[in-house]
């Protein structure tokens, strides 16, 4: 019987104690789920008619299809300028210089403490009041700032953190053939944190999905904000917002197993994830690679140089 580098492998009154607590759990949920129902069907939010709006076309074309895209939208853009911004300032904190690293770190920790609704509401109320787009823009410009900012942050730490899990023969590699700390960096250690933490960034697209959702504070028109609209007009907000409930929950559910699989692919490759770098024993190095390609590039700037 194997064990665990954290536990010893559970015996069999272990065994048998956790099929009892996962049937409870079990139990727990189904009578929770029974109970939702019954209040749900009491108050007439299981009947026919207040489902049968969600089978028409008008119902997809003038509401669930256009909510959908405005959230793919602002999720598409925010998840782009938060990796141009996570690579910025991650980057800037693995800086060798020290007001770079500080002003770096000042950035990324505040725009991680703040709350994301926080920064979409300030940033609604400066494009608005200042005209900085136009007033149809705003909204979605709001949303974007938000997003951005605070999963920006979040990338750039992710980013830290896979440079600082990697083994530091990588580095020492780099700077054994002539490199310096800033081309070891670029060339080395860069492209394998990014690889690294590739099935992590997969699962912050279901972060920056899910807060989408909190633009319509501020009047952004996505997805979540017309379950109102559908409510108004079919009188069936409770089956209208359980219904894009389980639109998000299908979307998020398929970028999780994209992550899930992004991660297996990496680890089949014997590439380290995020997690597999910073578990430190055992953890591949493919350093051969990388080594090899800082070589070259060491190689063309020599020959520049002359």
């Amino acid at each position: 019987m194997s064990a665990s580098v954290l536990f010893d492998a559970p015996g069999p009154r272990a065994r048998a104690r956790h099929r009892l607590t996962a049937l409870a759990g079990a139990l727990l949920v189904a009578a929770f789920v029974a109970f939702a129902l019954f209040k749900l069907g009491e108050r007439g939010n299981l009947a026919a008619d207040k489902w049968s709006p969600f089978a028409t076309g008008s119902m997809w074309v003038d509401y669930l299809i256009p909510g959908l895209l405005n959230t793919l939208k602002a999720a598409a853009i925010s998840i782009v300028l938060a990796a141009i911004f996570g690579l910025v300032f991650g980057m800037g904190r693995l800086s060798h210089n020290g007001p770079i690293r500080w002003l770096s770190t000042v950035v990324v920790e505040f725009f991680r403490s703040v709350p994301v609704l926080v920064m979409m509401m300030a940033a609604f109320g400066l494009y608005t009041f200042n005209n900085v787009f136009q007033s149809e823009i705003n909204p979605l410009a709001a949303v974007v700032t938000g997003l951005t900012l605070y999963n920006g942050a979040v990338v750039a730490e992710l980013l830290r953190s896979g440079v600082g899990g990697l083994p530091r023969g990588q580095s020492e590699a780099g700077l054994s053939i002539g490199l310096t700390p800033t081309q070891t960096l670029r060339a080395i250690l860069l492209p394998q944190a990014v690889t690294a933490m590739l099935p992590a960034l997969v699962g912050q697209l279901v972060v920056v999905l899910k807060d989408t959702a909190l633009g319509q504070i501020i009047t952004y028109p996505e997805l979540l904000n017309t379950y109102q609209q559908i409510g108004s007009n079919w009188g069936n907000p409770v089956p209208a917002i359980l219904f894009i409930a389980v639109i998000f929950i299908l979307i998020n559910y398929a970028l999780t197993v994209l992550a899930a699989r992004v991660e297996s692919r990496l680890r089949r490759r014997g590439r380290p994830t995020i997690h597999e770098a910073a578990g430190g024993p055992g953890a591949p190095a493919p350093v051969e690679d990388a080594t090899d390609e800082a070589r070259h590039h060491a190689d063309e700037e020599r020959l520049r140089g002359h």
